[in-house]
């Protein structure tokens, strides 16, 4: 523990964790101090610009409340959140749905709504009816899947974003015996993450739009099959190829297809132009 230097102080951290008694934990803290240390003698950074770096996780930090989470946001834009997806989420299976990013505003235990029901609680926009069908990897249906969805409005905010009563554009849904989901709520629209924190100053610095392209959050869960959380985007979105999350995969963008006033897919008589999305998921089954 003497006369350490830029060469020997590697392995003198790693014998202190020697002891640790987890062996998952202290395989995690070897490598993370490896590849840090090794970064660092990469880099050779200055005093001044690590003091930087140490003030700009601070900040991150001082960004996070029940509201908001800027370290995941800090996680989306640098790639890391969908790494850490593809590391778990592998799957060639067609039947299986992929998945992607979880994102800063999921809000847990939203309010639960019938089938059918409206969630545009206190927001305008166009009309947008959303539907499909929940199935396990042969295509069966399954029913009773909890489904939370949870979108921006048409000009680009979340509810947590705004002065709202109550939840709006949030709700979770059950799938019925058939397996099938359906709801109203209003288009989404392309918006920029957060920009107010160190996150949207890194993007700015670094030359980097900090734009999401439309698209609507789903997170579904069964029993005896694993946790599904993804999103479905709008086709025609400019956003597609330069996610600022790098969420975007080929199976999860659909056409938001614009119909003219009539009678919607649930019967309903509509008396000004609206869109529709169908879009079917397919559950893996737990290991």
């Amino acid at each position: 523990m003497r006369n350490l230097n830029a060469v020997n102080i590697t392995d003198a951290v790693i014998e202190q964790f020697a002891g640790c008694s987890d062996e998952r934990l202290k395989e995690i803290l070897n490598s993370l101090v490896v590849h840090l240390h090794g970064f660092l003698r990469e880099v050779e950074p200055t005093e001044e610009e690590w003091t930087q770096a140490i003030d700009f996780l601070t900040r991150t930090g001082q960004m996070c409340d029940d509201k908001r989470q800027e370290f995941i946001l800090l996680s989306d834009t640098l790639g890391v959140t969908m790494l850490v997806d593809a590391i778990n989420h592998q799957t060639s299976d067609p039947m299986v749905s992929e998945s992607t990013v979880l994102g800063p505003f999921y809000v847990a235990d939203p309010p639960e709504a019938a089938q059918g029901a409206s969630i545009d609680w206190n927001v305008e926009g166009e009309p947008f009816f959303v539907e499909g069908r929940v199935h396990d990897g042969r295509g069966e249906p399954l029913a009773n899947v909890v489904i939370d969805v949870w979108q921006s409005d048409s000009e680009g905010f979340y509810d947590v974003q705004k002065e709202l009563e109550s939840a709006s554009l949030r709700a979770r849904f059950t799938t019925d015996d058939q397996g099938r989901y359906a709801f109203w709520t209003v288009t989404p629209s392309p918006y920029p993450i957060p920009t107010d924190g160190p996150v949207g100053k890194m993007l700015e610095i670094t030359g980097r739009h900090p734009y999401r392209p439309a698209h609507v959050h789903f997170m579904l869960m069964a029993e005896g099959y694993e946790t599904l959380v993804t999103q479905v985007f709008a086709e025609d979105d400019p956003y597609l190829d330069s996610d600022a999350v790098f969420g975007v995969k080929d199976s999860l963008v659909r056409e938001y297809e614009l119909l003219p006033p009539g009678k919607a897919p649930d019967g309903r008589s509509m008396d000004v132009p609206f869109r529709h999305l169908t879009y079917d998921f397919g559950l893996k089954a737990s290991r």
